[in-house]
């Protein structure tokens, strides 16, 4: 066991909070924040030191500016001594880890899958005894890890895990919103400051402790670094030149103190030095380093002599003794010497992609299409490991680093791609301008960074769609059906990129004509038109007419996202969405979509909770969804995505009119409506009008609900290219039944099913045949339509419908069969309504009940309003099971099952447990009856 013998001079308040915080009998994370020099690390190494006494495993780790641009490097090093900890049984930890640090092939996890694996690494770790983990120099520390820390440390309350973090004031990084509890480091008091000097120098003249004091200004540092340099420059020099540089920050002035003894060493010394000092190497860890991942310094006993190294005690390896050393060692190197350096570590990783390309990014001056090469692999790794920012820096050096312009323009293009989907469209136009000479000629990667923003910032499908397809057309009169370049200068992945965008805008645009003219001039491309983008054209364009072709293949691809791009599964998301699929793409885009929104492609991201939130939506998730689309719509705010923005208030309009908040979809729907419709986003301005439909209905204004239906298509047809006419088909047939439009109703019906809709998503299925049963002219046709929508094996997934499907034909059978054979039907209706939320329709069918003759009691449309986890317990207790015994088959604690019931007894109009089987009895019995 370690003690602690070495005194601290001050700190009594900082070294009590940190004793307090090593005792504490559950986890916690602590970030000390100071500035350069103050004493963070001491603190850290003496907390470290008390948790060993007090039998913790302490893990330290350090983040090193050399490595802040490696995504997940400074993760890697703080968790590789645990990793042995997954040899046991896997609960699929390990297979995160693997796909993250590149042990297999997998898709890369998010930020929440990712932490929660660490939090389970943490645990098995914690499980023998308690465990410290220590981070210093936070704020070099990657992105990417960063968040993940800042994750974990939220979460470790109940554990047996601490988390200790320093990072200094004067350099922002992730921890600063981490939002985790913070210690500040302040200097020294005057008197602790002097007490330092003295106990360290206690023969200094009291001319020079004066000025040391004053210098100082109580950092520890510098209290203990400068006595050294003023006694050689004391003499007759004036106080304020005795340490010189007056004015200089203190830290600045400390590197220039460290700087004069770097130069007084050997210059092979030197060069160990620099080459530990780029790579990261000589930082403060557990002794348990990646094998190969840092480079050892050798040959430097005469750095440990003049105060630049320690010696590790335990490890014996040698660390900087203080960061501002490897910062010293940095800037006195010349330019040649530091490329020079740079290259030797790019030999010592030569199988090490990611670092092999920092070194050889640093250490290349000219052309260099090898390095250019490397750069570019180590840009699509990162990208594929949610590194998309790390990836754009890679290949805009790889740009730099091309012998030739062809390939200095692809490569450009690339970090324009990424870095639009990283939400930098500023950035991206930057790079692609920065490929176009004084007056030359656009070329096609600038026409797509250019429209892209244009685009997404603005709603620009106008003029985006001229300037692409000319693009397109240039390529193609340029070039050939090579498999590999379109004409000579631009290669097949441009092309492809521009073919997708303007596929992008023709369904923003949502327009007949831009829709042909797109198509056309695919077709005119033959063979250099992908798979994947003939599929975008076919789902995005006109599910009524191409969407069934396309069915199988979206559903195919759900099982292969792991494998694509970001951006590439978002494409497909939307072809599921129109193809009413996407709860087969939603438990993926779940688990990337934070990694993409904290450390990748955020631009992708928001439209992955774009997608996630209309399954929400379809799925009856409507307070998730409400979530989902706010966060969505703070994101594109906040990031100037104007387009993405007032996409997320469509689909809140449309929300807030299924739930019957008809005053704010109107507002929502105006606000969309008054900013796309000058512009020509059919696509938005449909939502606009479907949100404007469904609140009609929702309140009752069958009229108004009739016009907002027929301004998306007419009756018995559906316009071509408008997406939402299929969507809408039961808001036409019930709007122009309720209106005394039966002919049109039953001609739209009957359309829906001409045009094939059951075959081309599970929903069309769905409301083809509810219309077709609401709108039948027999009731041999309209039992047989309602059964087949009813017994749809997808009719569950869209709760929504089958319920408004429900209430319809219960209406019909209380009119034709009488009141007690409307009720099985109008029950369920009136239940989901209730637990869906839609306000305007749980009265409707409360209305018709009372109708039949069956008031709404309490026990059984009470039951509605029990959500499904109460709803579960509810039918555990009338069973007769005990709270510990439901809590056991719930995961849930016997309190937490206690406070559901507690909040079940009311809803069901009960007060004791065993009243609970007959209100639920009562209930089922009521809904057969």
């Amino acid at each position: 066991m370690k003690s602690i013998t070495t005194a601290m001079v001050g700190r009594e308040d900082e070294q009590a909070e940190l004793v307090a915080f090593v005792k504490s009998a559950t986890g916690q994370a602590l970030v000390l924040r100071g500035e350069a020099g103050v004493g963070k690390s001491s603190l850290l190494g003496r907390a470290a030191a008390l948790a060993e006494q007090e039998g913790h495993l302490v893990i330290r780790a350090a983040g090193v500016e050399a490595e802040s641009a490696l995504p997940y490097a400074g993760l890697h090093q703080f968790l590789h001594p645990l990793l042995p900890d997954l040899a046991g049984p896997d609960d699929g930890t390990r297979a995160v880890f693997d796909a993250l640090f590149g042990g297999v092939q997998g898709g890369p996890p998010s930020v929440m899958a990712l932490g929660i694996a660490v939090l389970n690494l943490l645990s098995r770790s914690a499980a023998r005894r308690p465990l410290l983990m220590v981070l210093d120099d936070g704020q070099w520390l990657d992105d990417s890890s960063a968040d993940v820390c800042g994750f974990v440390g939220r979460r470790l309350a109940g554990s047996a895990v601490k988390l200790l973090v320093a990072v200094r004031t004067d350099i922002t990084s992730r921890f600063d919103t981490a939002a985790l509890p913070e210690l500040p480091i302040a200097a020294l008091s005057d008197e602790d400051a002097a007490r330092l000097l003295d106990h360290r120098y206690p023969d200094l003249g009291r001319r020079l402790r004066r000025i040391v004091l004053e210098q100082a200004q109580g950092n520890p540092l510098a209290l203990l670094e400068l006595p050294a340099h003023v006694a050689d420059r004391s003499g007759d020099l004036p106080d304020e030149d005795v340490i010189g540089q007056h004015g200089v920050p203190l830290t600045r002035r400390l590197q220039r103190l460290f700087g004069a003894r770097i130069a007084g060493l050997d210059e092979k010394v030197r060069a160990e030095l620099l080459m530990g000092a780029l790579d990261g190497a000589g930082a403060p860890s557990s002794g348990a380093d990646v094998p190969g991942t840092r480079y050892g310094m050798r040959d430097s006993d005469a750095a440990v002599a003049a105060g630049l190294l320690d010696v590790g005690a335990g490890t014996g390896e040698v660390v900087f003794r203080h960061p501002l050393v490897r910062s010293a060692v940095v800037q006195m190197a010349t330019p040649n010497q530091r490329r020079a350096a740079h290259l030797a570590l790019a030999q010592v990783h030569r199988d090490n992609l990611e670092r092999r390309a920092t070194h050889l990014a640093a250490a290349t001056v000219d052309p260099d299409e090898e390095v250019a090469g490397v750069l570019e692999a180590a840009a699509e790794s990162a990208t594929r490991r949610g590194g998309a920012l790390a990836a754009v820096n890679w290949l805009t050096r790889a740009a730099e680093l091309s012998e030739n312009h062809t390939d200095r323009s692809r490569r450009l293009a690339d970090a324009a791609f990424v870095a639009g989907h990283a939400a930098r469209l500023g950035q991206a136009h930057q790079l692609v301008r920065a490929d176009l000479a004084p007056g030359s000629t656009r070329s096609p990667a600038s026409v797509l960074a250019t429209a892209y923003q244009a685009l997404y910032q603005d709603g620009d499908v106008r003029s985006t769609h001229r300037q692409v397809s000319a693009a397109i057309e240039r390529l193609r009169d340029g070039g050939t059906a090579a498999s590999s370049t379109v004409g000579r200068a631009e290669p097949k992945e441009v092309l492809t990129r521009l073919v997708t965008l303007l596929l992008a805008i023709s369904q923003y645009r949502g327009d007949c004509a831009a829709w042909e003219s797109t198509h056309e001039l695919l077709a005119s491309l033959g063979g250099l038109v992908t798979e994947r983008a003939r599929l975008y054209s076919g789902a995005w364009s006109d599910v009524t007419r191409y969407g069934a072709d396309w069915a199988e293949p979206v559903r195919e691809a759900a099982g292969s996202l792991p494998d694509l791009e970001p951006w590439d599964v978002t494409r497909l998301g939307a072809a599921a969405y129109h193809l009413d699929v996407l709860s087969l793409y939603r438990p993926h885009l779940q688990r990337v979509v934070d990694r993409e929104l904290e450390t990748g492609a955020v631009a992708t991201g928001m439209v992955m909770l774009h997608l996630i939130m209309l399954d929400q939506m379809a799925v009856g998730e409507w307070a998730e969804a409400e979530k989902t689309g706010q966060r969505g719509l703070d994101l594109a705010a906040g990031h100037g995505h104007n387009l993405f923005a007032v996409q997320s208030r469509a689909y809140l309009a449309q929300l807030a009119a299924l739930r019957g908040q008809a005053g704010l979809a109107r507002d929502l729907q105006a606000e969309v409506d008054a900013w796309a419709r000058p512009r020509g986003l059919g696509f938005l301005t449909q939502v606009a009008d479907s949100a404007g439909a469904t609140a009609a209905l929702s309140s009752g204004d069958y009229e108004a609900a009739y016009l907002y239906a027929i301004g998306i298509t007419q009756p018995g047809t559906f316009r071509p290219y408008a997406y939402q006419a299929s969507r809408t088909l039961l808001d036409l047939v019930e709007a122009a039944q309720h209106t005394g439009r039966v002919e049109q109703a039953r001609a739209h019906a009957l359309a829906a099913r001409d045009a094939g809709l059951p075959a081309v998503s599970p929903r069309l299925g769905l409301i083809t045949y509810g219309a077709l049963a609401m709108t039948a002219e027999d009731e041999r046709e309209a039992a047989e339509m309602f059964a087949r929508a009813a017994s749809h094996p997808d009719a569950a997934s869209f709760p929504f419908e089958l319920a408004r499907i429900r209430l319809a034909h219960g209406i019909r059978v209380r009119h034709v069969q009488g009141r007690s054979a409307a009720r099985q039907h109008l029950l369920p209706a009136a239940e989901a309504f209730e637990r869906l939320g839609a306000a305007g329709w749980t009265e409707r069918a409360r209305a018709e009940l009372r109708a039949t003759g069956t008031p709404p009691r309490a026990s059984a449309l009470n039951l509605a309003s029990l959500t499904w986890q109460e709803r579960r317990i509810a039918d555990l207790a009338a069973s007769g099971l005990t709270n510990k015994e439901i809590g056991k088959r719930v995961h849930l604690s016997p309190r937490t099952v206690g406070s559901h019931l507690y909040r079940v007894f009311p809803k069901l109009g009960i007060t004791t447990r065993a009243a609970l089987r007959d209100a639920l009895s009562r209930t089922e019995e009521a809904s057969h009856a």
